[in-house]
């Protein structure tokens, strides 16, 4: 796998950049193994060859992880794997699971030099690359500090919570993640579906943080079993980051909602995925899908349901010889505006997801049994930007139609479960129900709680989560080390 020869600057720049083999869309729309299939050997060594090795490496200024890109990817070129993947861990305690959902296009590949006048080179399918090799292979466990006095707790074990308590672990300290539900991992195993992200993937990156010493404790809900106080006065932790995320879902408030039928884009997931609903009856949690669904919004979590609820109705029109799935994106904006990423967007499109677009929902309509039989909307038009930067959707007056719709998944965004407040006094919230802390260390109003992730930010994307947890460790190890020096 090593060069026989060093490629000119010109050179680099005229290789064109490796597309990743994906299933094809008419035979992935009819399973939940994973889409992307990842680069070969050879494919990996041509798109690190792009790679200009830059004096000033802008891409690492994207990643917040910050992650050595040029040094993994020279460690590719050069065919030292082993050294690739350590360079990877040294930073980032996910690489695998970043490697497939991390948005490297609005990161780290947007800032590539190559990027200026053509195609970025692929760190993140490098990335992938790289992880998977590591898998496949012991991975070696980094030499950690002398074990210190302190103990930590962390609160939830998604990807803020494992990226925090993997670098507290990595300085010494003793880590406690305390995590509500029976499995670890958080919306990296109920969120995002098996067709991103297999869970065989997500098992092994808990167990490497698992093997730096953090004890994870499932079915904890903080808030319940033990307050903050009691965490840190009667349990003895000296420190508390809060990870929990963003998992209570938000709706419409329109009529209509409560109809059989109706589901939260959290449910529908965390049955598909966490629960299994897509192996019933192998798994015991069957999901009530019809055959025409709404899907409201058009974020990622939005593409994941329509393409949750596009397999499941497939699989059944196999089955049960009934007709094929109609699956409808209803997003009140353009498809300019649309929060998702492109890929995701695009494999939504290839896999037969229908979008309508400048459409939002006023009101839905059910049986006398109680069950979704269709949805009306109203047309809207765009007019000055918002708040957000996108254009403000302005309804059309008289133009309503109707849908005939028998599910609706409602995929609007999320907020921070209340339940891990109780009793948290000290603790800011703001009317949004995210925790006050500061935006570069995590520090919160509490004394000796930090906080990061969607629980402080709102619901946002796995690797600004990892970023929160990475720089909130750093600074409660700093925090934990000024208490030692002042005894």
């Amino acid at each position: 796998m090593n060069e026989e020869k060093e490629l000119t600057i010109k050179e680099r720049m005229a290789i064109k950049r490796h597309a990743m083999t994906l299933q094809a869309p008419e035979k992935r729309a009819q399973n939940f193994f994973e889409v992307a299939l990842g680069y070969t050997d050879e494919q990996a060594r041509q798109e690190a060859n792009r790679c200009l090795n830059c004096k000033k490496p802008t891409c690492k200024e994207g990643c917040p992880v910050e992650v050595p890109i040029p040094e993994f990817i020279m460690a590719v070129r050069a065919g030292d794997m082993k050294k690739a993947a350590a360079i990877l861990k040294s930073t980032n305690n996910l690489p695998a699971v970043c490697g497939r959902v991390c948005p490297q296009e609005t990161q780290c590949e947007i800032k590539c030099v190559l990027g200026k006048k053509g195609e970025p080179v692929a760190i993140g399918r490098l990335e992938r690359y790289v992880a998977d090799w590591e898998l496949g292979h012991n991975h070696e466990i980094p030499q950690k500090a002398n074990l210190s006095p302190y103990k930590v707790a962390v609160i939830g074990s998604g990807p803020a919570g494992l990226t925090c308590a993997g670098d507290l672990a990595k300085h010494g300290h003793k880590v406690v993640i305390f995590e509500s539900l029976h499995v670890p991992g958080g919306v990296l195993m109920y969120g995002i579906p098996e067709f991103r992200l297999p869970k065989k993937i997500v098992h092994a990156e808990i167990n490497y943080v698992k093997s730096l010493g953090v004890e994870i404790r499932t079915d904890y809900v903080i808030g319940k079993i033990f307050s903050l106080d009691q965490l840190l006065i009667e349990e003895g932790f000296d420190a508390i980051f809060l990870g929990t995320g963003a998992g209570l879902p938000m709706f419409m408030r329109i009529p209509g909602e409560n109809y059989n039928g109706v589901y939260s884009s959290n449910e529908f997931l965390t049955r598909v995925n966490l629960m299994k609903g897509y192996l019933f009856p192998e798994w015991d949690t069957p999901v009530t899908i019809g055959n025409k669904v709404a899907v409201i919004g058009a974020g990622n979590v939005a593409m994941d349901s329509a393409r949750c609820a596009l397999r499941l109705g497939m699989l059944k029109s196999i089955k049960d010889g009934t007709p094929p799935p109609e699956i409808h994106i209803i997003y009140r904006r353009s498809a300019e505006e649309m929060p998702a990423r492109a890929e995701e967007v695009e494999n939504a499109e290839e896999e037969g997801v229908h979008f309508n677009f400048l459409v939002n929902p006023v009101e839905i309509f059910g049986t006398d049994q109680g069950w979704v039989e269709k949805i009306r909307c109203i047309k809207m038009e765009l007019g000055e930007p918002d708040s957000s930067g996108r254009r403000r959707p302005i309804p059309i007056q008289g133009s309503e139609f109707d849908m005939d719709i028998d599910t609706v998944i409602v995929a609007l965004g999320t907020r921070p479960n209340p339940i891990v407040f109780s009793d948290a006094a000290g603790l800011e919230r703001t009317k949004w129900g995210t925790v006050v802390a500061d935006e570069m260390t995590g520090k919160t109003k509490k004394e000796r709680v930090w906080a990061g992730g969607d629980i402080v930010t709102g619901a946002a994307t796995v690797i600004s989560a990892m970023g929160a947890g990475k720089r909130a460790a750093d600074e409660i190890h700093q925090a934990l080390l000024l208490r030692k020096k002042q005894g």
